[in-house]
């Protein structure tokens, strides 16, 4: 059997650094104002929905607290908190269901 030639193995590049997913999927966030749960470093968690972000940083934008600009680098996690628990959406549909009303009379 003849030797393995290394040189006809084609090299895989490594992975890239950014896919531009982050900042898409922090657009979508943003957009439709989806509620978020980020989790620091320090392990605290806050709570509210991202209203801004740039390549280091977020505005979490919070209801009755003051809103946080978060640099990206304290970040562990940020995930989507349950969409039953917005009180944000709850009232749109509120609104929404009473517009349709006033619309149907």
């Amino acid at each position: 059997m003849p030797p393995y030639n290394a040189s006809r193995r084609r090299q895989k590049s490594p992975p890239p650094g950014e896919t531009g997913q982050e900042a898409l999927y922090l657009r979508f966030l943003s957009e439709k104002q989806v509620g978020v749960k980020v989790k620091l470093r320090d392990g605290e968690t806050v709570s509210g929905w991202i209203e801004y972000f740039d390549d280091r940083m977020i505005r979490l934008t919070r209801e009755g607290q003051p809103n946080l600009f978060i640099y990206k680098h304290q970040i562990r996690s940020i995930t989507e908190s349950s969409r039953r628990d917005d009180p944000r959406r709850r009232a749109r549909r509120v609104e929404e269901a009473a517009r349709s009303e006033e619309e149907i009379h």
